[in-house]
């Protein structure tokens, strides 16, 4: 049904959605982790009582998992109760949980900072290390042949010894010729080595650097273009243009969170010639909402089951929502309109079923009500009951919600 919000109101929105889902996973970490103490609890005294050796202390702490059993399934019944009053609760005060908030929305808000994005790259920004030079070896010396020794041969045992010094003094010579011929080959390689990586790393820095200004340059601009769209927005809210005020109700109307099982959505559009907003409220059908008065846990058969809530307190329950959330929107609206461009406001609550005989959705209006500023205004909904106050404002209201009758379409005035 509901139009696609605009922009901003969908920002406002996603925000409001994302800090009470957050609340609710802590919520629920910490029903989990009672969960867990509970049983592990019972599972310790079972294995307790299977090492027992004594009957007597087997049948003691047989008693006392039985009893650890039963706790913990009252605890389970008692949090079940617990979150089924908490939901109630939110239903039953959807008004009065809405007049303590300031629906004014402050567009200036809306307008983001920029600011300059950390270079990813500064490892790019070190040189490349300079090889160090490769240090020649010492030529090699000819080196005194070992001392001959033993009294017979000496001089042929000498001679041999020379020989020999003088073949191991050659060969490393040789091989330190060879090695300081090719020494500037490799020092040249190295060298250009180098040079290749740290040209390399120059030309990436380079188009890094490139692609951080370039993509600065682009957020710079978005913001810049977010901001300016801003000032236009606020600009046409002050001419009281029909697009701007259809979005600033669009931005007010996403900030007013109700209860994710029970979400409500609008659409709006403001008649400038007349300074009159349309609205339309769908909300959830009445099998939204638990038709459980309780949970009761019951030991005989070790279930956990329902108590059906009376269908009297069903139906007045689902009625009185509906009637809230007409108040509601009214009151959020012209709350939040300081500069009073919306002078006053046509209303339609209702909501989306499959009939039964055509197979396709169709929709049940429940409240249609007309209200100007003027009159609106000097209620003090902090003290009414909703449907008293439907009725001073001239509203047809219909006569089952629950039961999906709708409203009957005539006889509407407005106050």
């Amino acid at each position: 049904m509901a139009r696609k919000r605009g922009f901003f109101a969908e920002i406002q929105h996603q925000n409001q959605v994302a800090a009470r889902q957050a609340e609710q996973r802590q919520r629920a970490a910490a029903a989990a982790q009672r969960r867990v103490v509970a049983a592990q609890r019972a599972e310790q005294l079972l294995i307790a009582a299977s090492i027992k050796a004594s009957e007597a202390d087997r049948k003691r702490m047989e008693r006392e998992v039985a009893a650890a059993h039963v706790a913990s399934m009252l605890a389970q019944v008692e949090e079940q109760n617990t979150e089924l009053a908490a939901i109630y609760d939110e239903l039953d005060t959807l008004l009065q949980s809405t007049l303590s908030v300031d629906d004014y929305v402050e567009l200036a808000s809306l307008k983001r900072d920029f600011e300059q994005p950390k270079f990813e790259h500064s490892d790019l920004e070190a040189p490349v290390p300079r090889p160090i030079a490769i240090v020649p070896s010492q030529e090699p010396t000819p080196q005194p042949p070992a001392k001959a020794t033993g009294l017979f041969g000496r001089k042929k045992k000498t001679e041999d010894a020379q020989a020999l010094a003088d073949a191991e003094f050659q060969t490393a010579h040789a091989r330190w010729r060879s090695e300081m011929e090719t020494l500037p080959g490799r020092q040249a390689k190295l060298d250009a080595d180098y040079q290749k990586l740290e040209a390399s790393r120059v030309a990436q820095l380079e188009k890094e650097r490139e692609r951080y200004v370039q993509e600065s340059a682009e957020q710079e601009s978005e913001v810049a273009e977010h901001n300016a769209s801003v000032d236009k927005f606020i600009a046409d809210l002050g001419y009281g243009a029909e697009g701007a005020v259809q979005e600033y109700v669009g931005i007010v109307l996403a900030n007013s969170l109700y209860p994710e099982h029970f979400e409500v959505e609008h659409e709006a559009d403001f008649e400038p010639s007349t300074a009159e907003l349309k609205v339309r409220a769908l909300v959830p059908g009445p099998g939204k909402i638990p038709a459980i008065k309780s949970f009761k846990y019951t030991k005989a058969t070790d279930q956990i089951s329902t108590v059906a809530l009376a269908q009297k307190d069903a139906k007045g329950r689902y009625a009185n929502v509906v009637n809230q959330i007409a108040l509601r929107t009214l009151h959020e609206i012209f709350e939040a309109d300081r500069r009073g461009i919306i002078q006053s406001i046509s209303l339609e609550v209702g909501t989306e079923t499959i009939s039964p005989a055509t197979g396709k959705s169709v929709y049940i209006p429940f409240v249609l009500v007309g209200a100007s500023r003027d009159s609106f205004m000097t209620i003090d909904l902090g003290n009414v009951v909703p449907a008293a106050t439907l009725g001073h404002l001239g509203a047809s209201v219909s006569k089952s919600p629950f039961d999906l009758t709708p409203v009957a379409t005539t006889g509407i005035r407005r106050s």
